[in-house]
C-alpha cells in the first residue's frame, strides 16, 4: 500500500513532520528555561492541585474547545491530561471534553444548517465527506472515527446535517474515539512516571496511525463505504 499518492504529498508530509518537530523542540527549550517545574511530574501536579476542582474543568473545557474550534489536535491535550492526572482520570477528563465538544458541534450544525457548516469548514472537506457521512450511517461512522488522523472534528459538524440523533451520534463517538485517547493518555502517564521509552513508543504508534489515516483519507472513506454496503446486503 502506498502511503503517499504523489511526490507532492510525500514532500508535504515531510515538511509537516519537520515543522511539527521544530515546534516541539522550540517548546521544549522554552519550557526548560522558563518553566522547568513542568518536567517534574510531582511538582507539576502539586502546582495544578492548588487550583482544586478548576484544574480538571479547565482541561475538559480545553478538550471540548479543540473539537469545535480545532486549533489544537485532541491527542496533544490528551497527552497532557495523562501527564497531569494519570491514565484513569486523564482518560475520563479527555473523553468528557471530547463528548461535550462533539455534542456542541453536532447540535450547532443541527440548529443552523448547511450554510453554517459550509462557513466554518473548508470547502474541500465538505465536498469529500458530506455525502460519505450521509450514506454510511452509524456503523460506518464508527469505523471512520476509530482511526486517528481522519477529520473526525469535521465529521461531527457534518453528522449534524444527517438524520442521526444526538444520542446515537454520541454513542458512536464515545466508543470510536476511546482507543486512541486511552493510548495517548496512557503515554502521558508513562512520561510522568519517568518511563520515557514506553511513553515515546506509544506516542510514536499514535503518530504513525494518524499519519496513515491523514494521508489515506480517501482510501479509508471508500473502504468503509464498501464494507457497510456489503453488510447491508
Amino acid at each position: 500500500m502506498r502511503l503517499f499518492s504523489s511526490k507532492a504529498d510525500r514532500w508535504r508530509g515531510i515538511l509537516i513532520l519537520l515543522v511539527v518537530s521544530v515546534a516541539f523542540f522550540g517548546l521544549y527549550v522554552a519550557t526548560r528555561r522558563y518553566a522547568s517545574f513542568v518536567f517534574d511530574a510531582a511538582e507539576l501536579r502539586a502546582w495544578i492541585a492548588q487550583f482544586g476542582v478548576f484544574a480538571p474543568l479547565v482541561f475538559v473545557f480545553l478538550q471540548a474547545l479543540q473539537v469545535v474550534v480545532a486549533p489544537i489536535p485532541g491527542q496533544v491535550v490528551a497527552l497532557v491530561a495523562g501527564y497531569l492526572f494519570g491514565p484513569f482520570w486523564g482518560t475520563v477528563y479527555s473523553l468528557t471534553g471530547v463528548l461535550i465538544g462533539s455534542a456542541v458541534a453536532f447540535s450547532l450544525a443541527k440548529r443552523y444548517g448547511r450554510s453554517f457548516v459550509e462557513d466554518i469548514l473548508h470547502e474541500d472537506v465538505v465536498n469529500r465527506f458530506d455525502e460519505f457521512v450521509e450514506r454510511v450511517g452509524a456503523p460506518g461512522l464508527f469505523a471512520f472515527v476509530i482511526i486517528p488522523g481522519l477529520p473526525d472534528d469535521a465529521i461531527c459538524f457534518l453528522s449534524g446535517l444527517t438524520p442521526l440523533r444526538l444520542r446515537t451520534f454520541i454513542a458512536v463517538i464515545s466508543v470510536g474515539r476511546l482507543p486512541a485517547y486511552v493510548i495517548t493518555v496512557y503515554a502521558g502517564g508513562e512520561l510522568a512516571s519517568g518511563r520515557f521509552l514506553e511513553g515515546i513508543a506509544l506516542v510514536g504508534v499514535v503518530i504513525a496511525l494518524s499519519a496513515i489515516g491523514y494521508f489515506k483519507q480517501e482510501a479509508v472513506r471508500d473502504l468503509v463505504r464498501r464494507l457497510e454496503l456489503r453488510f447491508q446486503l
